[in-house]
Parts: C-alpha cells; structure tokens; sequence
C-alpha cells in the first residue's frame, strides 16, 4: 500500500510490536494523531499570532498555557520547546559557555550533547562511568578537581544523563548535582529517556536545567523536545535580541536569541501538546512499565548463554541484553546468519531488533501493554527453543 506512487505506507505500529529503543516512548497517542492531521501546514499555529508575535504567547491553540503546565509539571521555572533535545543542548551550552571553557559531560553522553559543546567551544572532558555503567558522585567530584587544576578554572557546565542510552541506567542526579553546586558549576540533566515516560522533578534532582526529547518520550512527532530551567538561569538561556540593523534601525522586540525568535511550529507543536494529558497521566504507571520490563529480562535470561548488561533487576524499560553466547552461537551456522533473529521475530509479529544483531543489542518495552509483554517472552522463549537453545 502506497501514500503516494513512491512513498509507502508506514503500518508499523499497527501490524508488530515494536521493541526498538528510540521508538517506544514517542508513539503518537490518538489525540496527536488527529491535532497533527488538523495542523498540518506549517504556520497553522500562527492564525492567532498577535503582539508580542512570539510562539510561546499563543493563546488559541492554548500553547501559552502548555508552557507553564510543562514548567509546573517539571517542578521548573521556565520551559521552552524546541526541535528536539539536540538543540536544547545547543542552547544552553551557547549561554553558558565561553570559547576555551572546560565543561564535563560523561562517558555515557550522547553524541549530541558533545557537538553542542563543540559548537561552543568548549574544552571537553568527560566523567568515567564505574564497574557497573552508573555516573557516579564520587567520579564526577573527582573529575571536577582534576579539571579545574589543569584548566585553572572550574567547568562551565556539567551535562549528565538521567538515563543513559546505552545501558538504560539511572544514575545519582541528585548527588551528583550537589557535588558540582559546591563548585559553584551548573548542571543540565539529559531526560531523553526519562521525561513523559516516569516521574522527573527538576528542583528535587537539584538540576538547573532539564532537556526532553518530544519524539523519544512525550508520544510527540519529531523533531521535537523542550528545554526547562530555573529562574536563576532563565534571563541567560531565553535573552532576547539586541540585534539593530545599521541602515534600517530595525529591531526585533522581544525575540529570544537561542529560540532563533519562534521554534516548534504546526505538527510538532501541537502534537506534543495533545499528548500531554496522557503523557502526564502515563508517568504515573512508570512501576508497572519496569515490572514489565522485568518480566521480559527474566524471559531472555532464562535463554541459555543468555546475560543483561544493564543493571538488574530492571529499573527502565530499555534495557541491553548480550546474546553472544545464544542467538549468535545459532547465527554462526545458520543460513541467515546473523539476520535470522530479526527475520524469526518478525515472523512472529515483532520488530525493532537491528537486523544483523545477534551479539550485544538494546530494546525498550515502553508502552507494551500485558498481552503484549506476555507474546514477547513466550517469543524469545521459542525463537530460542526452534534453534536448539535450552530454556530453564
């Protein structure tokens, strides 16, 4: 079936379970689906645009409004939304930092957070995760007296994780936040994977400044994401122009800087908000989400050869499981190779495995509801059996 004679129709959602962790937290509810089908032209937020002619005064749709829910539900001061967590980063890292200023980030930051920093300037190091994947007090007090000595400075900035991307961990915000306060040294908290998916408090973590992914985690379409802060740092991430055109005098009001004037417009914008509602009701089932994943662990554990190499038992829903010495021992003398995985799961009404994995690879179980959890154990558990795998 085809959108057009060159675009196929995406069944995705409809026809599997989809498993793939970047995917499962920003499936559009039904009420994003139908504001974005309403919304679809790309100025159609704007019919209502008058004075001060910025995106965040919107009143109808009521956009005003959804950035003061998102800011409250955060336990935040201000909020913004912008075209995904990527440039929440570049935001702030642009207000923050000067050219040559050490800033910290970790050895589970996200590409992205780095090329933020990049873009400013930034001389960047990195806190070291401990034996067991986690971002640790301890490490990143460590690291800020090593880099203030060699930078003769303090960092400008700390990026963290809340949950990484590669292990799905939680890591000691709180702590680590106190830590880098004694130093007088900001920090941003990456809830990628942690915003409309469980409950985040921004003022209890102690963080200054929150990044959420719209598309990874608030059921929103991409690309979007907003930025949270306190009122302490609020006038610096969101200043506005000062920009004056040396022939025409032309000033631009109250425009803010890092926003580029207006950012989230149409579809995005109002998917995010018409998700909202769930989003804010989902977060508190976030228990049953990890009982879930639990349930789906322990069914890949019980496989023979079978490991987590996230931390046990689960406390998120993605989670990176190693297979090396099940599924890719099949895969050596299989004729699919390294592929029959993915192809036996897709048969079997699941997808979101990279094809080819069959050694160390991610999944989330976000969003699945118990039916759901309940065929992709009793799947994994056959898939395995099929091939010659024991199952305890």
């Amino acid at each position: 079936m085809k959108c057009t004679a060159d675009i196929d129709t995406r069944d995705v959602e409809e026809l599997y379970i989809n498993i793939d962790p970047i995917q499962a937290g920003g499936r559009l509810t039904i009420d994003a689906q139908k504001a974005a089908m309403a919304y679809s032209d790309g100025y159609s937020v704007c019919d209502n645009c008058r004075k001060p002619f910025r995106l965040d005064y919107i009143n109808k749709p009521p956009i005003a409004e959804f950035h003061r829910d998102c800011a409250e539900w955060l336990n935040m001061d201000a909020v913004r939304l912008v075209p995904g967590a990527r440039r929440g980063f570049q935001a702030v890292a642009s207000s923050m930092v000067e050219k040559g200023d050490p800033v910290l980030l970790t050895a589970l930051s996200h590409y992205t957070e780095f090329v933020s920093l990049e873009q400013a300037g930034a001389d960047i190091h990195e806190i070291p995760k401990d034996e067991y994947n986690h971002i640790t007090a301890d490490n990143a007090a460590a690291r800020i007296e090593e880099v203030t000595r060699m930078a003769g400075k303090a960092p400008s900035i700390l990026f963290v994780e809340h949950v990484d991307y590669q292990y799905g961990n939680i890591h000691e915000i709180a702590e680590i936040a106190k830590v880098a306060h004694q130093y007088d040294i900001p920090v941003l908290l990456n809830g990628a994977y942690s915003v409309g998916i469980m409950p985040v408090d921004g003022k209890a973590l102690g963080v200054d400044f929150v990044i959420g992914s719209g598309h990874k985690s608030m059921a929103a379409p991409a690309p979007s994401g907003l930025v949270a802060t306190t009122s302490e740092y609020a006038d610096i991430v969101f200043r506005t122009t000062q920009a004056k055109g040396d022939i025409t005098g032309r000033t631009f009001g109250i425009k803010e800087v890092e926003m580029m004037g207006c950012t989230l417009m149409g579809v995005t914008v109002v998917g995010l908000m018409a998700s909202f509602p769930a989003v804010k009701e989902r977060v508190l089932h976030w228990d049953h989400e990890v009982e879930n994943s639990n349930r789906v662990v322990d069914a890949l554990c019980s496989i023979e050869g079978t490991s987590a190499e996230s931390d046990m038992p689960r406390e998120h829903t993605l989670t990176r499981i190693n297979t090396v010495d099940s599924f890719d021992r099949v895969a050596e003398t299989h004729k699919k190779k390294g592929y029959f995985l993915s192809q036996e799961l897709k048969k079997k009404g699941v997808i979101g495995v990279i094809p080819g994995s069959t050694r160390v690879w991610k999944f989330n179980t976000y969003g699945l509801n118990d039916a759901q959890i309940s065929h992709l154990c009793r799947v994994f558990q056959e898939i395995a059996r099929e091939n010659g795998l024991t199952v305890s």
